[in-house]
């Protein structure tokens, strides 16, 4: 089966409808086209609803022919796409009461205008999502600033861990879920359901008593930030065809680089000035604003699948998904990687993810439909996708502590350290949308921000205590453009390998396996990074130096500043040492998303300005109703 979706309206107005263009099935009936199918147009149940929709392009040639006779063929086919777009008002029929927008192309067939504008209402939706990612991406930058602050008054040193812990363990293992429950009963309901989950565990949070309160809360929270990643990411895959999706790609690349840089410095401010409660409290009206604009402009059809949910294989991949996170987590740092608890974690994370795929088989609704796996490029992307998580989470763990540690950099505008890479990442993000949009192709960029990756990652590897801070911030720069070229783009192709109803476990799947990758990053190379520097420690400073890295390879700038000339040195170097082996890791890792990079199978992305048919493995399938 071929790995991409296609459909473009301009080509359906323009042409007769090829064999191989599939008609769309009725949203949430629990089956979407295949390209193989065949199936006849006249198969299509009669639609109900008349909500704005994305562009599609088996319907291009009847939204036309319906602008121009002022009726509205059964459901409105409307598009929700980037700026360039044609909008072309549909006439409504007399029960209608939302708005038809059409696609380019339908446009285009009978001769419309309004050439480069957008619909109003599909700018306050992206901007809506563009506020819950940030959310997600925000909060957990925003609580490490404030730690401290909620140690001195709540006690329970010996717990902090789990404050970030039980977050990334309720995320994680939540992801899936969300993504499954969109595809059954509809996305507004479910997005909107996790947005107010993660609000009343940020107000939660916020009133917390102790720090036992403060974990049970956070996990509260992360069950609801499960849900905001995969959300933005499904709605936008309903709304905006995948050749129209890279314009996007610079917007969302903005939002991970503002939190990532941003962050650090809101907590900073709002601990300092308000108290770390409203480290908490300040996702309220954030969330609030993105609630209100989602609930007033975003029409969704309501969906229901008649199958009942995988309860079975939802607990399976939960415990798979918590044993692994526990063992990245522990591993090396709570427990030794050798010892019976987290050998104990390791069987019981085998044998959950085995039960989980024996279940997946045989269920009616499997929370992670194994079909979509035979796609060649869904595959591979999840291959690269974890990949990207791996080195990314990983260099900015590692950089900032290089430059604070080595080069002297002060740790209050921590974030602005990773200026180069993010920089970087923005800007090739937003030329690698623009491209994929104008040409519908994109095998090149995962091929090239791979290669940008391993080379990268080799020259951060060449650091030592003289490197000056502008190679340092050179090297950032070429990582940050390889993951330019990857993050966006190995979801949009994942999208666009799967059906329509499928579009929520591709998302969810997606997330999953960069959020494991950035785990297993975070967790290994933290294991060589601080295996080493105990070597050097002891090597340079004898007993001092290990007694310096006893409890932790990883010193802030007080202890550091406190430390002998002679030890401080010997650390200075130790982490060089360790950034070393932690990036070389890194590049070799980098390796094997190059490898599958090469794989991919290019087949033009359907879009605006695309003809209809082609192939696929979601050829003829179109997307469901939006805005």
């Amino acid at each position: 089966m071929a790995d991409t979706r296609t459909a473009g309206a301009a080509g359906a107005a323009n042409e007769a409808e090829p064999a191989d263009a599939m008609p769309e099935p009725a949203p949430g009936a629990g089956a979407g086209a295949d390209a193989d199918a065949g199936a006849d147009a006249s198969e299509r149940p009669p639609r109900s609803r008349r909500p704005i929709k994305p562009m599609r392009s088996a319907k291009g040639t009847k939204a036309a022919e319906s602008a121009e006779s002022g009726s509205v063929p059964g459901k409105p086919a409307v598009t929700a796409q980037a700026a360039s777009a044609t909008v072309t008002a549909a006439a409504t029929a007399a029960a209608s009461d939302t708005v038809a927008v059409d696609a380019v192309g339908a446009a285009d067939a009978v001769g419309g205008a309004d050439a480069g504008k957008q619909p109003r209402s599909v700018r306050v939706v992206l901007l809506a999502l563009m506020i819950a990612m940030l959310l997600a991406m925000l909060d957990n930058m925003i609580i490490g600033t404030a730690m401290p602050t909620i140690v001195g008054e709540l006690g329970g040193l010996e717990h902090l861990s789990w404050v970030v812990t039980a977050y990334t363990l309720a995320t994680a293992a939540s992801t899936p879920i969300w993504g499954k429950l969109g595809d059954m009963y509809g996305r507004k309901g479910v997005f909107m359901t996790s947005i107010v989950l993660f609000l009343i565990g940020s107000a939660l949070s916020g009133m917390a008593q102790d720090m036992g309160q403060l974990i049970g809360f956070r996990a509260i929270q992360g069950l609801g930030a499960g849900g905001l990643m995969v959300g933005v990411m499904a709605i936008i895959g309903d709304l905006i065809p995948p050749r129209e999706r890279g314009k996007y790609q610079g917007m969302m690349a903005g939002v991970m680089a503002l939190a990532m840089i941003g962050g650090p410095l809101v907590g900073g401010t709002i601990t300092d000035h308000w108290g770390w409660r409203w480290s908490f409290y300040i996702n309220l009206p954030l969330g609030v604003v993105a609630l209100i604009a989602i609930s007033a402009v975003l029409h969704l059809p309501k969906k229901r699948v008649d199958a009942r949910i995988d309860y079975l294989g939802a607990a399976l991949l939960t415990v798979g998904i918590t044993a692994i996170v526990l063992v990245t987590t522990w591993g090396g740092t709570e427990y030794a990687w050798g010892s019976a608890r987290i050998m104990e974690l390791i069987g019981i994370g085998v044998a959950a993810l085995i039960g989980f795929l024996f279940v997946q088989t045989k269920a009616a609704a499997p929370v992670m439909p194994l079909h979509i796996f035979r796609s060649r490029n869904f595959a591979l992307m999840s291959v690269v996708g974890f990949v990207a998580g791996f080195v990314m989470f990983g260099a900015v763990l590692f950089l900032p502590l290089y430059q604070q540690s080595v080069q002297g950099a002060s740790a209050t505008n921590s974030g602005l350290l990773l200026l180069p890479m993010l920089g970087a990442m923005l800007v090739t993000s937003m030329v690698a949308g623009r491209v994929t949009t104008s040409t519908g192709r994109y095998k090149a960029f995962p091929i090239v921000g791979s290669a940008l990756m391993v080379i990268g990652l080799y020259l951060l590897s060449l650091m030592d205590t003289d490197t000056s801070r502008l190679t340092s911030g050179v090297y950032m720069a070429v990582v940050g453009a390889g993951m330019g070229c990857l993050m966006q783009i190995t979801m949009l192709v994942s999208q666009n390998s799967v059906e329509m109803k499928d579009m929520g476990v591709a998302s969810s799947s997606t997330t999953l396996f960069r959020t494991l990758g950035s785990s297993f990053g975070v967790a290994i190379m933290g294991a060589l990074f601080n295996n080493r520097v105990q070597d050097v420690m002891s090597e340079r400073a004898g007993a001092l130096g290990s007694k310096v890295t006893e409890q932790s390879a990883q010193l802030d700038a007080a202890s550091l500043a406190k430390l002998p000339v002679a030890a401080r040195e010997a650390y200075q170097h130790a982490v060089a040492s360790g950034t070393h082996s932690a990036f070389l890791l890194g590049a070799v890792v980098a390796v094997v998303a190059l490898v599958g990079a090469v794989f991919v199978k290019e087949v033009p992305l359907r879009g605006a300005g695309s003809a209809s048919g082609g192939s696929g493995d979601a050829a003829g399938e179109k997307p469901a109703e939006a805005v």
